[in-house]
């Protein structure tokens, strides 16, 4: 503890705010004096550095090596710049954005004057807006680079730092797009080889506002994608789920004609706490609960709700029966990939989607002669598909207008769902409908989740090597007719820590670690035919409780 002890003060004393300073210096003081929870928490804050990897920086906020706070993003910030001049020489071009997170303002205040300080233009966009708007800004300002201070859907006490390349940075396709190897693992040594964080040269010469100019053309934009003039007569409850989505989004659905727009009161202003669900993420169960109260109360056509930073999209629609279900990310990927599918206006000829989300992706694609690609799991690597018209992840993560946002875009794919609810309900049709076409034309892909969340991380390799060993030969009754350990790459993809299993029903299962929660994560999927108008939707439920029981008696969980 002693080594601890003064690893903590020797931070304290190269930690350039005065606040995290005072946080440490009295949990080293309280350490000392052999408080077990101080010792056993100054323990946690320099168990080692936050990794830099493509998810960027992501952790709790606080004082220490381990967490979010100015020092550490003072010290990321000269990796990144150095990198920049690295690679581009002086004189780069980066955009900074942020949330509204705990901690986010200063960290953007911070990243600025580090890369001031080394001669790069810096475009500083409006605070507490949404992560695809930087997204956005990085190609629209033809940006070399850009920042965003956000952890997305986390919970309430962590933030993060995303980096995107574009501009000289990187090719046509990872134009504002996240990093990925080799750039990474580049910049994360040059943030090693970094200096303490009061010895990072700041400066306020280079920083330029970027004013509401760049908000308005994202709006502008988003809103097109509704290209009919009439106002829609459809009702929508909306929820930014106490994120920095609300207002731009409002904005968007009111100038694309959606005038009959409810939002939920308790939800809609940005606070950092999410004091009305129990973990921000719209997938989560109970999170969009009170957006389903408001919807019944009002009589709404669908709900539409935002993660926290408005990079992600949930929606729930009224069944025939009068009841609402929240469609899982594989339908919404489903319903706006063949909307993309139809619209010969749009550019690329492929549909993306990562391995781990429906095959059903792949059926649409080349029912309409396009292409489909499927991609490591994560943004960086579908949205640099060549040729992409729309990708989208199962969790909830779509891009629907490639050329704009080369990223998942919560508030660009609300406008592309309710214009599609518009749309059916000029036809007398609604989602549900469409969901049910799809199935009839292509087999009904049922899929749904199975997470395990440790506190132990080694129970997650446990696990993985215990389905290496002993593999699974059947599935809910089916033999198991292909084992694939992703780990060993293939032709399409590069390696990657999952194992894939396929049976003879057509149901298939992938199983890998989550690359930024500590979770096992297994995407089960069942394809049931269709015989005639009927759609099984109860026997495929059936099934894949049936594939979970299978796979978590594999596990050993």
């Amino acid at each position: 503890m002693t080594d601890v002890i003064e690893q903590a003060r020797a931070w304290v004393a190269h930690d350039p705010d005065a606040a995290t300073r005072a946080e440490l210096t009295a949990l080293a003081d309280a350490a000392e004096a052999r408080d077990p929870a101080a010792q056993a928490e100054l323990a946690s804050r320099f168990n080692g550095p936050l990794t830099f990897g493509t998810a960027g920086l992501r952790g709790a906020v606080g004082a220490g090596e381990s967490r979010m706070n100015v020092a550490v993003v003072t010290r990321a910030t000269a990796g990144l710049a150095q990198y920049l001049l690295d690679t581009l020489g002086p004189g780069a071009r980066v955009v900074l954005g942020c949330d509204a997170r705990h901690g986010s303002s200063p960290f953007m205040d911070a990243a600025a004057g580090v890369l001031a300080a080394t001669g790069a233009q810096v475009l500083t966009l409006p605070k507490q807006l949404p992560t695809p708007l930087t997204a956005f800004a990085v190609r629209a300002l033809d940006a070399d680079a850009g920042v965003m201070i956000t952890a997305s859907h986390n919970p309430p006490a962590d933030n993060g730092y995303k980096v995107y390349l574009g501009g000289r940075a990187t090719d046509e396709d990872g134009r504002g797009v996240q990093i990925v190897p080799p750039a990474d693992a580049e910049i994360a040594a040059r943030i090693a080889a970094s200096p303490p964080a009061d010895e990072v040269p700041l400066s306020t010469q280079g920083i330029e506002p970027t004013g509401d100019d760049v908000v308005r053309a994202y709006v502008d934009r988003v809103a097109s994608r509704r290209t009919n003039p009439e106002p829609s007569g459809i009702r929508i409850v909306l929820t930014p789920m106490h994120g920095v989505g609300g207002g731009v989004a409002q904005q968007a659905l009111s100038q694309a004609g959606f005038g009959d727009v409810h939002v939920v009161a308790a939800q809609a202003d940005p606070d950092p706490d999410f004091p009305t669900v129990a973990f921000p993420n719209p997938e989560e169960p109970g999170a969009i609960d009170l957006a389903l109260d408001l919807a019944r109360e009002v009589s709404a056509n669908v709900v539409i709700a935002l993660d926290p930073d408005a990079d992600r999209c949930s929606v729930a629609i009224p069944l025939r029966t009068g009841e609402w279900r929240q469609l899982t990310g594989d339908e919404i990927g489903a319903i706006l990939g063949e909307q993309a599918a139809a619209d010969d206006t749009r550019p690329g000829d492929t549909l993306a989607c990562s391995i781990v989300s429906s095959r059903l992706l792949g059926r649409i694609a080349a029912a309409h002669g396009l292409k489909h690609a499927a991609t490591l799991t994560g943004f960086k690597w579908i949205a640099r598909t060549p040729g992409i018209r729309f990708g989208y992840e199962e969790a909830i993560g779509y891009c629907t207008d490639p050329e704009a946002v080369h990223d998942k875009d919560g508030v660009g794919a609300m406008i592309r769902v309710a214009t599609l609810v518009d749309d059916l309900a000029r036809e007398g049709r609604t989602i549900e409908d469409l969901l049910d076409d799809l199935a009839r034309r292509h087999g009904l892909h049922a899929t749904g989740p199975l997470s395990f969340r440790v506190s132990d991380l080694s129970l997650i390799a446990d696990g993985m090597a215990r389905l290496r060993t002993n593999g699974i030969a059947q599935l809910a009754g089916s033999p198991v007719v292909t084992a694939q350990d992703l780990a060993e790459g293939s032709a399409e993809l590069p390696p990657t820590d999952g194992l894939l299993y396929l049976t003879e029903a057509g149901d298939r299962v992938i199983v890998r670690p989550s690359g930024t929660e500590p979770k096992l994560k297994c995407y089960l999927e069942a394809v049931l035919p269709c015989d005639g108008d009927e759609v099984p939707r109860a026997a495929a439920a059936e099934r894949l409780d049936r594939i979970r029981a299978d796979v978590t008696a594999a596990l050993g969980f």
